[in-house]
């Protein structure tokens, strides 16, 4: 449902206000497995209190995707699938489930933003939303991202 042309307009916008930008756009995507959890989410990125995510390491490697790195830039889209911000990777690393820490739960940002509630809500969401047939282990390996935030349309910012 992403409209190419929206996003190299949306990209076009981020070059003009961010000089030095590459001229192919990175690749453009949304939070959570649903267009309300997507638009929930990125809510949370546009008012800064989201500056990080967890991603199922097993997921990266059944859909034989690269994983992400430090300087990785990334469009992310809303529930309808318009671009709405650009992030930029800023550190990942790979623990087991059960070394996830606070602070990285804390930067999610989501729930009460404790590890307990970190822990509860990302193990329903690899059971029920997993890529790949392992979906969830208590010692599955997690990529721990960190991102900031670069640019966000106008329609974004009064959305959040």
């Amino acid at each position: 449902m992403n409209d190419p042309l929206a996003i190299e307009e949306f990209w076009r916008d981020c070059r003009s206000v961010l000089p030095g930008l590459p001229a192919a756009s990175p690749e453009a995507w949304a939070f959570g497995a649903t267009p309300a959890h997507a638009d929930s989410l990125l809510g949370l990125v546009i008012d800064g209190t989201k500056t990080a995510t967890a991603s199922s390491l097993w997921d990266y490697e059944y859909s034989q995707d690269a994983l992400p790195e430090r300087g990785l830039l990334s469009i992310i889209l809303d529930g309808r699938g318009v671009p709405c911000a650009l992030i930029e990777t800023v550190s990942v690393e790979v623990v087991p489930f059960g070394e996830v820490e606070p602070s990285h739960a804390f930067a999610e940002g989501e729930g009460d933003r404790s590890l307990l509630d970190w822990r509860e809500t990302h193990e329903e969401y690899w059971r029920k939303h997993s890529e790949n047939p392992r979906g969830f282990e208590p010692d599955m390996p997690v990529v721990c991202e960190r991102f900031r935030l670069l640019h966000a349309t106008t329609e974004a910012r009064r959305a959040s």
